[in-house]
């Protein structure tokens, strides 16, 4: 086993009230991929502020590997002060290191071909950027380090679905540790190597897969349900003793009188948070006709210079009550505006839609504008004053209902704008599900919330008698929710497809894989990186150099001996002895082993560009070759 890059001993967080966390110990080595889970406000991000070292802990140690570098991305950035986007993202390599003139520049290109990647504009200022936005940027400064320990605070949130199948690919090339916070069950299991569970103030650890999780954790929560039924037999037992005469042994039997209160105090810490469970309904839906919506050769422009862009191009679907459909594509393509369009709050720009009878739509509007920030959770489900709304026919208190949606008595009446992020969207759910509706229009309703938040939601919408319309980048929760994907492609071209997002993730490659093998030749059993020249097209060969060529077989071969040298003087810069025993050596391996960090960013930002110009090549070679049949 690796030595630790990391670890923390007899760690605690204490609250004034109660302590958060209470013996922590974790140890995380090169190659480890930690999926840190938890219900909300259990301290998983307290734990990542205690081990990025932004957070000291009431109790116990941390220790850090001499050539460790931490980088940590939180879950809600923090900016100061204005510069380009580019600058704040160069700013964690000058925190890291001293950068030459000609490094900087080197990594000034990786660091916009970064943000680029993200969807944003290096040129761009810090100031006046969205919560999604921050949390993008922050995320590019956080991976440009390339440091031995990553710690992200849910890293996904207002990213679209190409660029988190990016990160993950990312990620998972990553020679150094990684801790991740993340409501993606898809995410986490794609990446995770071990799972860190926090469960009443205690940190859990297991080794395997995330899809283990659930057995795992269930299986604890039952051994300490019999715990907690046999400590109530024994409490109710000492309690009668108690009782019976004890005023005439008092003196005799305070020891025992000191164990009980104990029994009590250990009672209400191990089931304290078990009290409190979400609960949350739909209701049922109205009534109304079996056509929801009818969209006939619809198009959607945004004003734009030269020219307006075409975000929808001659769209036609019917949504029929009962139908679950999720709409996916890449950020900035036009979801949330077709959402709009088909709701009627924007016109189209040529053709129409029409909608059916007694339609009734609760709209989930990713970004809450709905709610006031001024307001509390009380008036907004009060606007007109009071304290009682009707939820599926029947009269209820405020205060009960917001208890479902976990909020405190205190937080009934503060102001909606200090809420968190996840609060906030508790709050936005239980406002449209009081309300009455037949078609609920969710657009990225997952972000901020918990995994167990999440799991509610989407058994409620199971049982939604009505009609589901999504926008999510989660895919497991498509997958669990919707029975139809409109998907954006190029051109402003929605294309339906049948199932959940893996079923239209699996006939999308299916496509390409079939158009490749339309025009390309038919290869002998040999792989892209071993033979390039012969996978490429004739097409590519002829404006690919023979040098063009020999790099892109090359290159990945060269970045896979790099990150193999990093990862053995790694393990050997961990080592205390080392530095202890060879300093100018432990300071000769440190310096080679960031030389050759640089070079791998180098040799992958070339082999990028080859690869992208090859697929350039292919995809204009296709094209004529289609307008040739046609």
């Amino acid at each position: 086993m690796a030595p630790p890059l990391m670890s923390i001993a007899d760690m605690g967080v204490n609250l004034g009230d109660r302590w958060l966390l209470r013996h922590v110990d974790l140890s995380v080595s090169a190659g480890d991929r930690l999926a840190l889970v938890g219900r909300n406000g259990a301290g998983k991000s307290t734990l990542m502020k205690l081990i990025a070292g932004q957070l000291e802990p009431d109790e116990g140690s941390r220790w850090i590997a001499p050539s460790a570098q931490i980088a940590y991305l939180p879950q809600s950035p923090q900016f100061k002060g204005s510069m380009s986007l580019s600058s704040y993202v160069l700013q964690g390599l000058d925190e890291a290191s001293d950068l030459t003139t000609a490094e900087r520049i080197k990594q000034s290109h990786r660091a916009e071909a970064m943000l680029d990647k993200m969807g944003m504009d290096p040129a761009r200022m810090t100031d006046g950027l969205s919560g999604g936005e921050r949390r993008r940027a922050s995320l590019a400064r956080a991976l440009i380090t390339d440091p031995q320990v990553l710690l992200l605070d849910e890293p996904t949130n207002h990213l679209d679905l190409p660029t988190i199948e990016w990160l993950e690919d990312m990620l998972r090339a990553r020679s150094g540790a990684l801790i991740l916070i993340s409501h993606d069950r898809a995410f986490l299991r794609a990446l995770g190597t071990g799972i860190i569970w926090i469960h009443q103030g205690t940190l859990r650890r297991r080794e395997g897969n995330f899809d283990q999780f659930e057995d795992w954790s269930e299986g604890i929560l039952a051994e300490e349900a019999v715990r907690l039924h046999k400590l109530d037999r024994k409490i109710a037992e000492e309690t009668r003793w108690s009782h019976q005469g004890i005023s005439a042994r008092r003196k005799r039997n305070q020891g025992r009188l000191r164990e009980l209160q104990e029994m009590r105090q250990l009672r209400a810490r191990q089931g304290g948070q078990l009290i409190a469970q979400m609960s949350m309904n739909t209701g049922k839906a109205e009534g109304g006709g079996q056509i929801v919506l009818e969209a006939r050769d619809l198009s959607v422009d945004i004003p734009a210079r030269p020219e307006p862009v075409n975000l929808v191009k001659h769209f036609n679907t019917i949504i029929r009550r009962g139908d679950r459909l999720g709409i996916v594509g890449p950020n900035g393509i036009g979801k949330s505006t077709l959402i709009r369009t088909l709701l009627g709050e924007r016109s189209p720009d040529k053709g129409h839609v029409k909608t059916g009878f007694g339609l009734l739509s609760a709209y989930f509007d990713q970004n809450r504008e709905r709610l006031n920030p001024d307001s509390t959770p009380w008036t907004t489900l009060c606007p007109d004053g009071g304290d009682t709304i009707e939820i599926d026919g029947k009269p209820r208190h405020v205060t009960s209902y917001l208890r479902d949606f976990l909020f405190d008595d205190y937080k009934m009446t503060q102001r909606t704008g200090t809420l968190s992020g996840g609060e906030q969207n508790r709050l936005l759910l239980a406002r449209i599900f009081s309300q009455p509706h037949n078609f609920l229009v969710l657009d990225e309703p997952t972000n901020d919330l918990d995994m167990e938040t999440i799991d509610l939601l989407q058994e409620v919408i199971a049982d939604y008698d009505g009609t589901v319309l999504i926008v999510s980048h989660d895919r497991d929760f498509l997958d669990r929710t919707v029975t139809g994907v409109l998907a954006f492609e190029a051109d402003g071209k929605i294309v339906p497809h049948a199932g959940g997002y893996s079923d239209y993730l699996d006939r999308r490659r299916q496509n390409t894989e079939r158009k490749a093998g339309k025009n390309t030749k038919k290869q002998s059993g040999k792989t892209r990186q071993n033979r390039p020249a012969e996978t490429l097209s004739k097409a590519a060969r002829n404006r690919l150099s023979y040098k063009q060529v020999y790099q892109l077989e090359q290159l990945p071969k060269e970045i896979d001996a790099l990150r193999a040298r990093i990862a053995e003087a790694e393990i050997k810069l961990a080592d205390m002895d080392f530095f202890a025993s060879d300093a100018e050596g432990y300071e000769k391996l440190a310096k080679q082993t960031a030389q050759d960090k640089t070079d791998i960013a180098e040799k992958e930002e070339s082999w990028l560009e080859l690869e992208i110009l090859r697929e350039q090549i292919l995809r204009e070679q296709i094209l004529r070759e289609q307008i040739q049949t046609d």
